[in-house]
């Protein structure tokens, strides 16, 4: 395998575009030999409180895909700063930490205990489709968009990637958003709604009802998103929807990408990153639509 190239955005240098996703790898402690070898890692979410998650079961199987309800289970913000960050520390790549929250306070308090932790960036999610506490996700309005990001802008100066949903809502809008509120790249796509149902009962096959689409069955709509945002707007893209393969890494990149995050194949193979990684070369790296 030739050496792939470093990409460099804001401050931060990736040794390669991969990145394992938010809530795929957990907090990256468990596989160190395939993390130190990604441009990066995004830990699971971490919110101001513990969250027990959603009721059992949480994933469900689909055609091409699968659907998770997990619901942000996590040990809460100081907990994770506490106990978990400081093993961390033998991690040799970008380390993200992903933040969620119900109101823009949650987030202006994360992004505050966050600012002076040893880590590289932050990820603002605001597209998580299986909280149940909330009908809508701030990140299906551009106008929440921008005050959430805002407000952890003025609260950091670390590395801001604020991932997106296409859930009801063009990210061509909330793309626009982030990036005026100061993001320094955005991510598309996080899941898409789903339910699975016992079609003889009609019961939720999920215990948290409904809950996030992902894997190959999703891909060509990130494809999309990446392809109409990076077309229309200048702001480095993280694309993320399907990537189970160098050739789907190659296609991200070709629409417009930065980098790419590997998700729900971690699930499956927690060395699927390595697996693509090794069949990449410098010449994969250029991006842009032919």
């Amino acid at each position: 395998m030739k050496k792939t190239q470093n990409i460099k955005i804001k401050n931060l240098i990736f040794k390669n575009p991969l990145i394992l996703a938010s809530g795929t790898f957990s907090f990256g402690d468990k596989f160190i030999s395939v993390v130190n070898q990604m441009g990066g890692i995004i830990t699971k979410g971490i919110t101001l409180q513990p969250r027990p998650g959603n009721p059992m079961p949480r994933i469900w199987e689909t055609a091409s895909g699968l659907l998770n309800s997990v619901g942000l289970e996590n040990p809460g913000i100081d907990a994770f700063l506490k106990n978990i960050l400081p093993g961390l520390a033998q991690l040799k790549t970008n380390l993200i930490v992903n933040i969620s929250g119900n109101q823009v306070k949650d987030f202006t308090a994360l992004a505050e205990k966050l600012s002076d932790a040893d880590i590289d960036g932050i990820e603002i999610n605001v597209s998580c489709p299986n909280i149940r506490e909330t009908d809508k996700m701030l990140g299906q309005d551009p106008k929440t968009v921008f005050q959430v990001v805002s407000a952890v802008r003025r609260k950091t100066d670390k590395f801001l990637i604020t991932k997106l949903t296409a859930n009801f809502i063009d990210p061509l809008l909330t793309a626009q958003a982030a990036k005026d509120a100061g993001s320094d790249a955005v991510c598309l796509v996080n899941t898409l709604y789903g339910i699975a149902l016992d079609s003889n009962t009609g019961k939720p096959m999920l215990g948290g009802i409904f809950g996030g689409l992902s894997g190959p069955a999703i891909k060509p709509f990130a494809l999309f998103c990446v392809w109409r945002v990076a077309s229309r707007l200048k702001i480095p893209i993280v694309g993320c929807g399907g990537i189970c393969s160098a050739d789907d890494v190659r296609e991200f990149l070709h629409a417009g990408s930065s980098l790419v995050q590997i998700g729900s194949a971690n699930l499956r193979n927690p060395y699927a990153g390595l697996e693509i990684l090794h069949k990449l070369s410098d010449k994969n790296f250029k991006g842009g639509v032919k």
